[in-house]
């Protein structure tokens, strides 16, 4: 370069004088180039860096799924209540006055009931066509909504009288839970999404894929909407989970196998998995039962005191999703 610049020096015109009354042309500058490459540069790297931030905003569910700390928690029984061991539960929610509404399943037998806490009596029932199976339900501006199995249909009863009010569709693959916080639904289809669901519109408004410890937590049947969680029961297991609605992340676990097992060692052996579960915010009550259950049971949720052995939530709270036969 310095021999270029040399020869171009020694063959250089000599310098003209200025003319005043010309205005001076200005000379492109050397350096425009280099600050060109420089600003393509910049604008690819934020680029990449937002290619990154959306990576893992994508993966943002699983990630935190590994970070959360996750509590888990037993149950003591409070108290016990007579239950249809007829119902095959498959929604369940309190009411007020000591006062239950539960939908129940099975093909021909399908039905929305009004029951006595104390008694375990069904006070009103609203059978379902027979080629129907009841699913979740869940209690909304004094009105019953129910979803049923295999279908993406559901009806809306009056509180009072169990009369059918109307039909509405749904954006779920499948019925098979509900609750609400008293803004939105929550639905589950059986899979690992937990939707939220605008109710005069039933269309979903979100969709959740719901992590443990970056394990999809499939099988999500029954739900109820607690202290600012969604629990859910996992369907062939003896957990609920607690699912932070805000991202579908599993923040406690909750064992109950003693009341299953129990109750088949007291005889009850036609009984069918836990399933249901009911919250009295004004005297923040819980409770639980199963399908084909004699008993709901009021229970008290506390942690577990000994340590968890690593992989334990995943043997008895996780399972392959559910194959339809």
């Amino acid at each position: 370069m310095a021999a270029t610049r040399s020869i171009k020096n020694k063959h250089r015109e000599p310098r003209q004088k200025k003319n005043p009354s010309m205005a001076t042309l200005p000379t492109p500058s050397r350096r425009r180039k280099p600050r060109t490459l420089a600003t393509v540069s910049a604008i690819l790297a934020v680029l990449l860096v937002i290619s990154v931030v959306c990576l893992l905003l994508v993966s943002s569910n699983t990630w935190r799924a590994f970070q959360q700390v996750v509590s888990y928690e037993t149950i003591s029984v409070v108290n016990e209540f007579p239950h249809d061991p007829q119902a095959f539960t498959q929604g369940l929610l309190y009411a007020g006055n000591d006062t239950l509404f539960e939908s129940t399943g099975l093909y021909k037998k399908s039905s929305v009931r009004k029951v006595a806490l104390r008694t375990g009596k069904v006070e009103k029932l609203q059978k379902l066509d027979d080629s129907l199976f009841g699913e979740g339900l869940t209690l909304l501006s004094n009105r019953l909504i129910q979803v049923t199995w295999m279908q993406t249909n559901g009806f809306i009863y009056d509180l009072k009288n169990l009369s059918k009010l109307g039909t509405f569709n749904h954006d779920m693959k499948d019925g098979w839970g509900l609750a609400t916080d008293g803004k939105v639904l929550f639905g589950s289809d059986g899979s690992s999404t937990l939707y939220q669901i605008d109710p005069q519109t039933f269309k979903a408004i979100s969709k959740q894929v719901v992590f443990y410890k970056g394990h999809q937590v499939h099988n999500l049947n029954e739900l109820e909407y607690i202290n600012g969680e969604v629990w859910a029961n996992v369907f062939m297991t003896d957990c609920i989970a607690k699912i932070s609605p805000k991202d579908g992340v599993v923040v406690g676990w909750i064992l109950l196998p003693n009341l299953r097992k129990e109750l088949i060692e007291a005889g009850n052996n036609a009984i069918d998995v836990l399933n249901g579960i009911a919250w009295d915010a004004e005297q923040e009550r819980i409770f639980v039962t199963g399908k084909l259950w004699p008993k709901l049971y009021e229970i008290k949720v506390s942690p577990i005191k000994s340590k968890i052995e690593e992989g334990m939530a995943e043997q008895l709270c996780l399972r392959k999703p559910f194959q339809f036969l």
